[in-house]
């Protein structure tokens, strides 16, 4: 993992950790979410939303269990995608995965429990803040919508009805955009919505996020062909094997990276509203489009 993300990781799985170690809940369930959750993964989005916070001085305590919350939602988004009825995986951030472990019945059950604690730890830690009460309102919208109807959702739904079909960049970029790039806007702006952000903040970092959202779907699909299995920790192969279309099936590998490049650059040039404090957004930028796994 490189140094970019490590150095918030400890944190967040700390905390991650004191938040999961539930009392009188059903202990099958609270292996299963401590199982997905702490199965490892690169803890971007999380560090996404405490980076974005750091931008305009923010407190990191108090974006952390926002943070951690986003992490539940992605890993349940996960549990879910994983399921037979959906992508049919076994493996998972290199362990089997929920449904292997728990059973289907208690997968489906391990990820609406992470849905729904998720948003009660973003709701108990803005009653601990209640003086800047209208800003988490305003971060936890932001995390709703980037995970809902308007989001991930209809980008998953998208990913599902186009299976077997052939799409237009344009068509492609909205299945990306809404499942996977979403997610990755939400987690910077609900760090950055603490601050009270200037509107030219939000429309930088949404510029950033839209575009390394797209990268990061581009990569993974490349990485899905070109990948190691190993480092990726899942099944390779996945998207023929689902016929989904992706930009490598559009424009093959080369040419696919080149336009991750081109959205990374864009992404980059976005940051320079906020002078020196952009450095570490920067370097994550480059990391999403040079990752290995």
């Amino acid at each position: 993992m490189p140094d970019i993300l490590s150095k918030y990781t400890e944190i967040v799985n700390q905390r991650l950790k004191e938040l999961l170690d539930l009392n009188n809940v059903n202990p099958m369930i609270k292996d299963a979410m401590n199982y997905s959750v702490m199965a490892g993964g690169k803890r971007l989005r999380p560090t996404l939303n405490i980076m974005a916070n750091a931008l305009l001085s923010g407190n990191m305590r108090e974006t952390l269990d926002i943070a951690c919350a986003i992490e539940m939602i992605h890993t349940y988004s996960l549990i879910h995608d994983d399921l037979p009825a959906m992508d049919n995986d076994d493996l998972r951030r290199g362990k089997p995965t929920s449904h292997v472990m728990f059973g289907e019945a208690f997968a489906i059950l391990c990820g609406d429990a992470l849905l729904n604690f998720a948003y009660e730890v973003m709701l108990k830690n803005a009653l601990r803040h209640a003086s800047n009460m209208n800003s988490h309102m305003k971060a936890m919208l932001e995390v709703a919508t980037g995970a809902g109807v308007y989001g991930m959702i209809t980008g998953q739904c998208g990913d599902i009805e186009n299976e077997g079909q052939i799409l237009t960049e344009v068509e492609l970029k909205q299945v990306h955009e809404h499942k996977t790039g979403a997610m990755i806007k939400s987690s910077l702006l609900s760090g950055l919505l603490l601050c009270d952000p200037r509107q030219e903040y939000i429309d930088a970092l949404t510029v950033y996020g839209n575009n390394i959202g797209l990268t990061f779907q581009i990569v993974d699909d490349v990485l899905d062909i070109v990948g190691d299995a190993k480092k990726m920790g899942k099944t390779l192969g996945k998207d023929k094997t689902s016929r989904k279309f992706t930009f490598p099936t559009l424009y093959g590998v080369e040419k696919s990276m080149k336009i991750a490049e081109e959205k990374t650059e864009e992404a980059v040039n976005a940051l320079k509203i906020f002078g020196t404090r952009g450095q570490e957004l920067t370097e994550l930028a480059q990391f999403i489009l040079k990752r290995e796994k």
